[in-house]
């Protein structure tokens, strides 16, 4: 048999956003199962996950431990390099502006988010860090990757949350003696 013939070609999978939008919704349902807000973050390079992160700064008692900066830290320990270039992010809620600033200094070429933040949002809706002119690094934006998902996964996380102090309100109530 010709050598060319015994040559086998294997074909690249390429995800595509949806994808790893997807896999950093599950990173979000960790999050919440640890009790923090439900944002998860995969950093992927060349179609592979070189990051990972969730939300963890109450547990951490740390108030960087975004999803988005154990993402970046993990690619950069992966790398042994802090610079992320041709990396994208993927995250489910448009990140703030530490997250978006750590973003510019690691080089990352591009962010795909899921839910805006219209009240912290550094990525367009209150603010752009990411695309700002006087910035020595401009990050390519795709938002709104199964948006309704990762809006719907933080909402259900802050109804239930509000139901719970609402329980927990009714119990004080019903615990304290009567005059």
């Amino acid at each position: 048999m010709p050598a060319a013939m015994r040559t086998r070609t294997y074909m690249m999978i390429e995800y595509n956003d949806d994808y790893w939008m997807r896999q950093a919704l599950t990173l979000a349902l960790r999050a919440q199962e640890e009790g923090e807000v439900p944002v998860g973050a995969l950093l992927v390079l060349d179609n592979q996950v070189i990051g990972e992160g969730w939300n963890r700064p109450i547990g951490r008692h740390d108030p960087t431990a975004h999803a988005e900066i154990m993402a970046l830290r993990q690619g950069g320990a992966v790398l042994q390099n802090y610079r992320l270039l041709n990396a994208t992010l993927y995250v489910t809620l448009e990140p703030c502006v530490m997250c978006a600033g750590a973003m510019v200094h690691s080089r990352i070429r591009r962010l795909v988010y899921g839910a805006s933040d219209e009240k912290t949002g550094a990525a367009g809706s209150l603010v752009d860090i990411l695309r700002h002119p006087g910035m020595n690094h401009q990050v390519d934006i795709t938002a709104g990757v199964l948006a309704e998902e990762c809006a719907a996964t933080l909402s259900n996380f802050f109804r239930l949350r509000r139901e719970q102090q609402k329980a927990l309100k009714q119990a004080q109530r019903a615990a304290k003696p009567q005059d």
